[in-house]
């Protein structure tokens, strides 16, 4: 059985790549070869956020020691965690889909070579409207992530990148056909 594949998914605060996923998560339900794995974050629930894990930081720190995640990284006061299941998921073959960090990419690379970054790009107008319309971040944050955001470089290796300024039907098709392409090759090879 050939190995599943892991999706990296990356992209600016504020460039949908949770809306993406959530599209993405949807559309692919009934595919038992693709996965979309939680994150494990020191950040409470939001109702139209991210659908992760909340730990507290003494939770994440004992999960931590004992080892129970893949990757884990920190990032503007939080801390995010990725759990070993992913490395079972892929073993049995299944497409793994994961929010990622830009600055832990390179890492992430080191564990998993083969791993397909998916870059969620968007416009600055575009961004700064997101960005403002969500009201996570003070005004100072809010331009500092603007001040970032074309800062990011394409990664090196296996990318994709989805153009995520326009209707969300259009880039979730996109992100989705990533995704099932990879599926759909791995299961010819299997």
């Amino acid at each position: 059985m050939a190995e599943g594949t892991l999706f990296y998914v990356v992209g600016a605060s504020g460039s949908g790549k949770d809306t993406l996923m959530r599209y993405g998560r949807q559309r692919l339900a009934g595919d038992p070869d693709v996965i979309f794995a939680h994150r494990y974050i020191t950040r409470p629930v939001e109702l139209l956020g991210e659908n992760h894990v909340a730990l507290t930081e003494g939770e994440f720190d004992a999960r931590q020691a004992a080892g129970f995640f893949a990757m884990n990284w920190s990032s503007h006061g939080l801390r995010y965690g990725i759990g070993r299941e992913i490395n079972l998921w892929l073993a049995k073959g299944c497409n793994v889909v994961m929010n990622g960090s830009r600055a832990y990419l390179i890492e992430a690379r080191r564990s998993y070579p083969a791993l397909i970054a998916v870059l969620v790009t968007v416009s600055p107008e575009i961004l700064a409207a997101r960005l403002k319309a969500r009201a996570r971040e003070t005004d100072a944050q809010m331009v500092g992530r603007l001040l970032r955001a074309p800062q990011f470089m394409p990664p090196v290796g296996n990318v994709e990148i989805i153009q995520n300024d326009g209707d969300l039907c259009q880039a979730g098709e996109n992100f989705v056909q990533v995704i099932s392409a990879s599926t759909a090759s791995s299961r010819a090879i299997a």
